[in-house]
Parts: C-alpha cells; structure tokens; sequence
C-alpha cells in the first residue's frame, strides 16, 4: 500500500465531484458538494444508531439496498433531523433534482446533511445549488467538495491510497467530516470513501463494516451520537481488476487499506475536535478478549473528567482507572498497570491498580505534547484495542454555547 499525498477523491478513476457554495450559510463559505461515479458502482454504508434520525438517513436506509450507487450529494449548514414529514419530502426532492440532473435513477442518488438540528431546508436556494453542483462536477472537484462538507471543522479531512489487486493498481480516497457532536457508536461524523476496486456489493459491504468497528466506532469527541451520522464507500470496477467475490488475497489487500484509511480519518476526526488542544490515543493490551480491550479503551476516551485533566495536564492516572471500571468490561482491577508517552518518552503512573512514584515534571510535560498515548495493561489476557479522542477544553463551551447564535 502507498500513501498518495496531494491526491483526494477525483484522483479515482470515474470519479468527478463539486463543492460549491450555495447560500445556506450565512458566512458565504462553499455548503454543497457532490460526487459521482462512472461504470457500475455499489456501495456499502453504516449509519447512527440515535432512534432520532435526519430525513435524509431515512432515506438512504432505503436506496443504498439499490443494486447501484452513483451520486452523493452532501449539503452543511442545515441537518433536515426533526424536521417531520416536510423534511421527508425535501430530501426525496433533494435525490430526484441530483438524478435529472445527471441522467440517473434517483433511488441511486445518496443524500447526507449537517449542521443544525430542527430547521427547515430553504428549497428555493437548495434546489438550484444541486444543479449548479451537478453541472460544475469535474476530475479536479475534489479538494472543493471536501470544503464543502465542514461545518465547525478547522481542516480538511482527506486522504488517498493505492494498493494492488492482482495485476492492476487500486486507488481509494476518502473525505471525512467531524469535529463536535462525536461519539462512538456508528458512525459518529460523515465519511465518503470512493475506489475503482472491481468487488461485489456483498464482499464490499463485509470489508466496510468490519473496518468500521476498529476506527470509527473507536472515537470520541463528546459522547454525542448525531441524528445524521454515517460513512459509505462506492467501488466503480473501472480499475478492471478480476473482481473480488469471495476471501481472497485480493480482498485482504483492500481490507487492510481500507482499516488504515477509515482509521486515519477517524483519527483526523478526532484531533479537529471543537476547541481541541490535543489528540489523545489510548491503548488497552492484554484483555480477556476484544470485546472487553474496546469497552475499555472506549470508557476512558469518553470519559470528560479524563479529558479535562488532558487539557490541564494534570496526570491525574485515579480518572482512567475510574473509567475502566465503569466500562461495564471484565477485568481485575488489582493487575491494571497505566503509562502515558509521546514523542519517545514514557512514564509509568500507576502499577497493579495502585499509583506509583513518578516524576510529576516529566508527566506534565508528556501530556502537554500535541499528541498524547495511555497505556493500559489488564495483564489479563492476548487481546488489543485503541480508541481516539481529545482533550476538553475551555473553547468547546464557548463554541457550542454558541452554534445556534
């Protein structure tokens, strides 16, 4: 596998997209991207568990069942969550607007929305912006398009890869979005993965959902679940590999590229987390099993009182122990051994479930590094997980005091 740096989205082949601003925010910032695919793409998607979903979540629950998935369209400033039976309708006018537009069938349209909850969608401006968007979409959208899916986000989030599969070289690309309202329990933010891969939607959507459990289910910025969450991947076959239909080596090339990629932009999700200082990454090794090493590390990663104590750099080790008993995770408190590192540095804080001597000076100045790692050893079996998330800081009060105003 290669990183592709300068790449993004529209380096895929048969991939074309926009982001355009389309004025449904009040700053003038580009609010409405979208994406298309070439060939015969199927997709594969994973959305919130909140029972309260956004009409467009609704909707997509429906047509990503569609044998073919060829047009995203992705709008920021406005969520269409609670918006009723009148959100339903706009979001269906929404689909059909982007298929005219593009001579498809509007069950293959995909529709996402972001940003605030209970307010209804201006048609009058979103329906022109949609085909403006359609017919400005090209091979060199995509830096645009991930503009244009940020709502409170500080940077892009984007990434590109390539791998082979058999003969023929494999290009995967990813945009993402995410910064508050971010917790793990699917999917947590908006993600959009594009591949020329030649796979089967069945094979496709096995290798999705499985990378989901290891990356995006594994943050946390807040402990909010959205009403519109949801990551999706579109596979084109344009790269004219020998198409995947079952366990091969092939497949496992692209699962691995595909853990790494959804991983990074979790990642990416987590360190942009409104009034972020730092990107905390915590490590549980030696659990009874995975189960156990997730409901672990995800406790503490969630655990506010741990994030604030991240933000003061205060090495206070009681806070993570206290989180991993409460994580409703087996395990035996008395073996628990916790370190923090970054940057080559590493100190032990707390040993078989009790504080040890350290040197404070040096802790502190451990966790005032912009990325930070906990080490968490139950020393009670062979299994690994690792959740992100960050600090808890003053600005993310004020920011979400804030969003509405």
């Amino acid at each position: 596998m290669k990183i592709l740096k300068e790449k993004t989205i529209t380096d895929v082949n048969g991939i074309k997209a926009s982001g355009i601003a389309g004025g449904l925010k009040k700053s003038g910032k580009k609010d409405l991207c979208v994406i298309c695919s070439e060939g015969k793409p199927v997709a594969s998607a994973v959305f919130t568990t909140n029972k309260v979903k956004a009409a467009p979540i609704l909707m997509n629950m429906e047509h990503i069942k569609n044998p073919a998935t060829k047009v995203i369209v992705v709008n920021s400033g406005n969520a269409n969550a609670c918006t009723g039976e009148e959100g339903i309708k706009n979001v269906n006018i929404m689909a059909q607007t982007a298929a005219d537009a593009l001579g498809v069938k509007k069950e293959e349209v995909i529709v996402q929305s972001t940003g605030i909850i209970g307010v209804q969608l201006d048609m009058g401006k979103i329906v022109p912006a949609i085909e403006e968007g359609c017919s400005k979409i090209s091979s060199e959208g995509g830096d645009d398009a991930a503009t244009a899916i940020m709502t409170t986000d500080t940077i892009e989030k984007k990434l590109t890869v390539s791998f082979e599969a058999g003969d023929k070289e494999i290009t995967l690309a990813g945009i993402a979005k995410g910064s508050g309202m971010i917790h793990p329990d699917m999917a947590t933010m908006l993600s959009f993965l594009v591949t020329d891969l030649n796979i089967s939607k069945e094979m496709l959507d096995l290798a999705f959902k499985e990378s989901v459990g290891s990356s995006y289910n594994m943050i946390s910025v807040d402990g909010d679940t959205s009403t519109n969450d949801m990551a999706m991947i579109i596979a084109n076959g344009l790269a004219e590999n020998q198409k995947i239909e079952s366990s091969n080596e092939d497949y496992a090339k692209f699962k691995e590229a595909l853990i790494y990629m959804n991983t990074e932009l979790a990642k990416l999700i987590a360190k942009d987390g409104e009034g972020a200082t730092k990107l905390i990454e915590v490590e549980v090794k030696n659990a009874k099993d995975l189960e156990n090493a997730r409901k672990c590390a995800k406790a503490v990663i969630r655990s506010n009182l741990t994030k604030c104590a991240f933000f003061g750099a205060d090495p206070n080790w009681g806070r993570i122990l206290c989180a991993v008993g409460y994580s409703k995770a087996e395990f035996d408190p008395n073996k628990v051994d916790i370190s923090f590192y970054s940057e080559g540095e590493r100190i032990q804080i707390a040993k078989d479930g009790m504080g040890v001597d350290f040197d404070e000076k040096k802790a502190k100045e451990i966790l005032l590094k912009e990325e930070v790692k906990v080490d968490i050893d139950l020393k009670d079996g062979l299994y690994s997980a690792t959740a992100w998330g960050c600090d808890l800081s003053y600005d993310y009060v004020r920011i979400n005091g804030e969003y509405t105003t």
